[in-house]
């Protein structure tokens, strides 16, 4: 799996599945528990991820919806 998304805005993490679900990638969002332990000193971000064959297609998704990428 890789990286497309690591943040603490629950909103764009929301969105950007959607956006990718849409276009028929499944994904996962990582760490959203340790996330929400953690509380709001933002230290430990959700990642979300998508398998590597799909990699290519959700980072140019996110490009043209210009939301920038982790890598």
């Amino acid at each position: 799996m890789k990286e497309v998304v690591r943040t603490n805005d629950l909103v764009l993490i929301s969105f950007v599945e959607a956006l990718l679900g849409d276009a028929g990638i499944d994904s996962v969002v990582l760490d959203a528990h340790t996330s929400m332990i953690e509380g709001s000193v933002n230290a430990i971000q959700r990642r979300l991820m998508v398998v590597d064959e799909d990699y290519e297609r959700a980072k140019s998704l996110l490009l043209e919806s210009r939301i920038g990428t982790s890598t």
